[in-house]
């Protein structure tokens, strides 16, 4: 008799490893077979949930840019009508800093859970973590036992062998997912850089008696710079060129409300002062609080030789006459979109044969090296006194050559935009 209870509890610790295996061998084929993060947890949730003999179980995975701050992806009931547990707070903590198995049979009375009331009928608990290199990816939780029976070491220990098993695939996974919403979010970045290339002047304005060029170089992919012609009239053009705040995709979304306002607001307005105006209340309308523009507008008019602008907290731009010093254009008003309403001021300068205006965002004179020295407006000032009889575009490429250089192996920090506008001799 003795010997036939050895046979049979021999049999069942047989039958217990082989049922083992299978749970192991079919969770590894399976998890194995796709790079979908999603799938690999359920499949690791519901196998676990099975070979533990629990009502529910989840996989809650640590955010690494946040360890405090965990996520419960997938979960998984052996039966519908149980309420969904959760890890309480205590528990998360605990697993962090120990990072080991966690089994409890009596949660209301175990004293590593004091103070923490249980939800509902949630009596039992095996909590195991999933490590990638002694390091925390996850935790993978069980919760009670059928039958009213309780966890087991041997429970334990199948259930840390399924995430030791499961901790590396289910981190390669997320890897995977990751570089995926990385590789999408560069093709939808390299697409908005597209789209923006695209609403930039792809040629200047030919007019006969002016040369006319104009440059943007974003300091990322896409940016927050713009500069435009928008014809008014047979013998009128606004000159526009902005500087969003911000950079990245948030400042050229704004660039391009910004462009598309101005064009239709050119298109009414009758003066550059209105059209600023109204401009603004638009952009305050549509903006959040943080979110700016610095803008000068001009409108040319190419018979009377005038040029009739406005300033909205934009760097000034440099009006270089021959035998004069040179100006700044600061008549205008406060940056847009901060206040609803605001009483701009506009003025008129006459361009005499020679003149050259040069428009130009702050990228150009904030260009730092590596010493943390800027360009500076006082470099720039200097430097277009010894452009006065450089065409248009060679006074852009002499300017941004120059403050390249000054930067050196220094990255780019902000956009670099410039409009330069002569007004030819003869």
């Amino acid at each position: 008799m003795e010997q036939l209870a050895q046979l049979q509890e021999e049999n069942q610790r047989l039958r217990k490893a082989v049922e083992e295996l299978s749970i192991l061998n079919e969770l590894a084929r399976v998890i194995s077979s796709t790079m979908n993060l999603d799938s690999v947890i359920e499949n690791v949730v519901k196998r676990s949930v099975r070979a533990v003999h629990g009502q529910q179980g989840m996989i809650t995975l640590v955010d690494e840019q946040a360890p405090t701050e965990m996520k419960t992806l997938i979960r998984a009931q052996s039966t519908s009508d149980h309420q969904q547990f959760h890890l309480n707070q205590n528990v998360l903590g605990w697993m962090m800093i120990n990072k080991k198995p966690l089994l409890s049979n009596d949660i209301t009375n175990d004293s590593r859970f004091s103070g923490v009331r249980s939800e509902g009928d949630q009596r039992s608990l095996l909590c195991v973590p999933l490590l990638v290199k002694n390091r925390l990816v996850g935790i993978l939780a069980v919760f009670n036992k059928k039958d009213s029976s309780e966890f087991t070491q041997d429970d334990q220990r199948l259930l840390s062998i399924i995430a030791a098993q499961s901790g590396q695939i289910l981190e390669n996974a997320r890897l995977y997912e990751t570089e995926k919403s990385l590789i999408t979010m560069q093709e939808q970045v390299k697409l908005a850089s597209k789209i923006q290339t695209d609403l930039l002047p792809k040629k200047p304005p030919a007019i006969n008696g002016y040369e006319i060029a104009g440059k943007s170089i974003p300091a990322q992919l896409v940016g927050g710079d713009l500069f435009d012609f928008i014809p008014v009239d047979n013998h009128k053009m606004a000159v526009v060129l902005g500087d969003v705040s911000g950079k990245g995709l948030p400042a050229s979304l704004l660039m391009s409300n910004t462009q598309a306002t101005l064009r239709g607001q050119t298109l009414l307005a009758t003066s550059a002062r209105e059209c600023i105006e109204r401009s603004n209340t638009l952009l305050y309308q549509s903006t959040s609080d943080e979110k700016f523009v610095t803008l000068f507008y001009g409108i040319l008019d190419f018979e009377q030789h005038q040029l009739r602008f406005c300033n909205a907290g934009h760097d000034n731009p440099y009006w270089l006459s021959e035998g004069k010093e040179a100006r700044r254009l600061k008549t205008g008003g406060i940056v847009l979109s901060v206040m609803e309403s605001f009483p701009y001021e506009e003025e008129i300068i006459s361009l005499e044969p020679g003149d050259m205006l040069v428009i130009y965002s702050d990228g150009i004179p904030e260009a730092m090296n590596s010493n943390q020295e800027l360009f500076s407006d006082a470099r720039l000032g200097t430097l277009l006194k010894e452009c006065r009889n450089l065409s248009a575009s060679d006074v852009i490429t002499k300017v941004v050559a120059a403050a390249k250089s000054h930067a050196g192996t220094w990255p780019q920090s902000d956009d670099m935009t410039m409009v330069v506008i002569r007004r030819l001799a003869g």
